[in-house]
């Protein structure tokens, strides 16, 4: 592999830069942005050069799609070449199969960010340590995402959607709705309000996109977490919540491991 262009060189695009250069790739990596983010990337030594994306598609090997879900379908449909490509989108049927027309098209998700954006937060050990999941294999790119020390997982979209509904989005949104109803209670809440609604200091035009293209997942987990919660409710005053906060530590206590 010879060169890599990345379309987005955000916080993801440009820790995936870095983690390739902490890993060991010492070719060329091409950056597909606005002018301000390229420029930006190129002033912290992220990419090495900046191209349209007709121009580094034909000179790349590998090209990584980390925009927000809208611009990564946008990208797909006039995407034209015989190189791998991989994404980042947090959603991935929808993604997957706007991609059938690319012959080497790999979904993948890495389960991991910061609230920061920008690549000027960018992070070369950004991976370590957390699961990357792809919807296919290929050697190449399982090379490289083992090499930043990510946790590999395979899952076919469908499966990927359903499970980061419960893992990922379902969290979110229940951040968000705590912190909007806290709103005008800040001033007693202590650090368990803090911890809970930290996600809630995520941008919803990043959001927007995954909450329109796995809408159904979604609902679905909402739909099994409002009943858990009606049934913890109903355990109030009972003993058998004991069980519940028995279950919870122990989930909590893994989640903590892995």
């Amino acid at each position: 592999m010879n060169t890599v262009a990345i379309c987005g060189v955000g916080l993801i695009g440009g820790s995936f830069a870095l983690a390739l250069r902490k890993a060991g790739f010492q070719r060329k990596i091409i950056g597909v942005s606005s002018p301000a983010t390229v420029q930006k990337a190129l002033a912290l030594g992220v990419i090495d050069e900046a191209l349209p994306l007709s121009e580094a598609a034909a000179a790349a090997d590998l090209i990584y799609l980390s925009q927000p879900i809208s611009q990564i379908l946008d990208t797909l449909d006039v995407l034209e070449t015989d190189a791998i490509v991989t994404d980042a989108g947090s959603t991935k049927a929808v993604i997957c199969e706007r991609a059938r027309k690319l012959k080497r098209f790999v979904g993948g998700h890495p389960m991991a960010g910061k609230e920061s954006r920008g690549v000027e937060h960018a992070d070369a050990d950004l991976f370590r340590g957390r699961p990357y999941v792809l919807t296919s294999r290929e050697p190449q790119l399982e090379n490289w995402i083992e090499r930043f020390g990510a946790r590999l997982v395979i899952l076919d979209p469908i499966q990927h959607d359903q499970q980061v509904a419960f893992v990922s989005h379902l969290p979110q949104l229940l951040s968000t709705t705590l912190a909007a109803l806290l709103s005008g209670k800040e001033n007693i809440a202590g650090p368990a309000a803090a911890d809970l609604t930290r996600l809630a200091l995520s941008p919803y035009d990043i959001w927007r996109d995954i909450f329109s293209t796995n809408a159904e997942p979604i609902d679905a987990a909402l739909g099994v977490f409002i009943a858990r919660l009606e049934e913890v409710r109903a355990q109030l005053r009972s003993s058998e919540l004991e069980a519940v906060f028995s279950q919870a530590a122990a989930s909590a206590r893994a989640l903590r491991s892995k």
